[in-house]
């Protein structure tokens, strides 16, 4: 598994421990920026990051600015990109298990670093239920993005 990381200057120090997190695990990460804390803006590094997965480059992405609340409408507006803004650890769970989210929005000034982390591990160890009602949902997303 792959993981394509992006922020903006608001998300910078919380991406910055998200790696150090898949670093521990020994998961590989592709880091689209930013670089640091300077002001910039989120769609341009929370796109990057939503291409790489919506090219199969990197498996999920996490997205990271101050509410979570741009970057997340920056990632969905790529084609195949399921992205959820979660603030608990529960809806990170039924964001998987219901939606096949393939990324994750964090806001690193709602959530603090300890629950950002357990977030981030319910959302990537948490599979797609399968479940037939959930498949048919899921389609109906991606139908929904090929209309005009």
């Amino acid at each position: 598994m792959s993981i394509a990381l992006g922020c903006d200057h608001g998300g910078y120090e919380l991406k910055q421990e998200v790696v150090k997190y898949l670093e521990g695990r020994g998961i590989p990460y592709k880091d689209f920026g930013c670089k640091d804390t300077k002001s910039c803006d989120y769609p341009e590094f929370g796109s990057a990051a939503a291409k790489a997965v919506a090219k199969g480059e990197c498996e999920k992405g996490i997205v990271i600015c101050t509410t979570g609340i741009g970057i997340s409408i920056t990632a969905n507006k790529i084609k195949g990109i399921r992205c959820a803004l979660c603030a608990d650890t529960v809806s990170a769970r039924l964001t998987r298990e219901h939606n096949d989210a393939n990324m994750l929005a964090l806001g690193a000034g709602i959530v603090g670093t300890n629950l950002a982390l357990g977030i981030v591990e319910t959302f990537l160890d948490t599979d797609f239920s399968g479940e037939e009602k959930h498949c048919r949902r899921v389609a109906k997303l991606a139908a929904l993005e090929e209309e005009k």
